[in-house]
């Protein structure tokens, strides 16, 4: 009987997270839909079969460079230039993994997806939502990255079976996730009190896009801004908690 109540437990924990994760990444399913669709159809009208969109975006799980692997599988084989370029497209990955450290430790088998599925729209989501005290955190992030990664799944796969029967200009689609982004940063610039984090970023990133030009500025801007906050740190965590504290004196 204990067991079964346990079971029963865990199936509602489970549920809780489920329904916690879900609004979230409904602006996410938004492009990522959009995108995939068009990475589908790209793919379709370059030659490949629907088999092509639907294994890569399983197992790449990485948009920009699905993309670009489209010209890599029609050139010539090459992969040390297939491996450089990978690693330039996914770079600031590197950065996101570091920030995510102790978010995902402890989740089990969870765990390895998690660090798998992680695309922008997930760290996005997972690092700055204020995940409620009766949800599990490590189911709430399985779901946040699980259906994300299913979105562009089904983008992709849908836009590489109907790709030759739709016809139509897909100029400035991409520019949904940058709207996304946009909501998103609003979001979290709402919910902080002090802004010194969110500000330095902004200067950091668009004196590395004036230096580097808007192919080039983003690894540029994510050292620029590690390597800020990593000075200011014990200074910004003082007053941080100053702050803080005085807000929770003046309630």
């Amino acid at each position: 009987m204990t067991g079964e109540i346990i079971k029963a437990e865990k199936k509602r924990s489970i549920h809780r997270a489920f329904r916690a994760a879900f609004p979230r990444t409904i602006p996410i399913f938004a492009g990522f839909w959009f995108l995939g669709l068009t990475y589908g159809i790209y793919m379709n009208v370059s030659g490949f079969s629907f088999i092509y969109p639907m294994l890569m975006s399983v197992t790449i799980f990485a948009g920009s460079m699905e993309f670009v692997a489209v010209n890599l599988l029609l050139g010539a084989f090459s992969p040390l230039q297939a491996f450089a370029m990978a690693l330039m497209i996914n770079a600031r990955h590197l950065f996101y993994g570091i920030s995510m450290l102790e978010k995902y430790r402890g989740h089990g088998w969870k765990s390895f997806y998690l660090i798998f599925g992680m695309c922008d729209e997930s760290f996005s989501i997972n690092y700055t939502a204020d995940i409620p005290q009766e949800v599990d955190k490590g189911w709430f992030m399985f779901f946040v990255t699980l259906l994300n990664h299913f979105y562009w799944f089904f983008g992709a796969t849908l836009g590489g079976l109907f790709g030759s029967f739709i016809h139509f200009n897909t100029e400035g689609l991409d520019f949904v996730l940058t709207a996304m982004f946009v909501v998103i940063f609003m979001e979290q610039w709402l919910k902080e009190k002090n802004h010194t984090r969110a500000l330095l970023g902004l200067a950091l990133s668009v004196i590395c896009l004036i230096a580097f030009g808007a192919d080039s500025f983003i690894i540029p801007a994510m050292l620029a801004v590690l390597g800020v906050l990593t000075l200011i740190r014990r200074p910004l965590e003082t007053r941080l908690g100053a702050d803080a504290q005085k807000g929770g004196g003046q309630t």
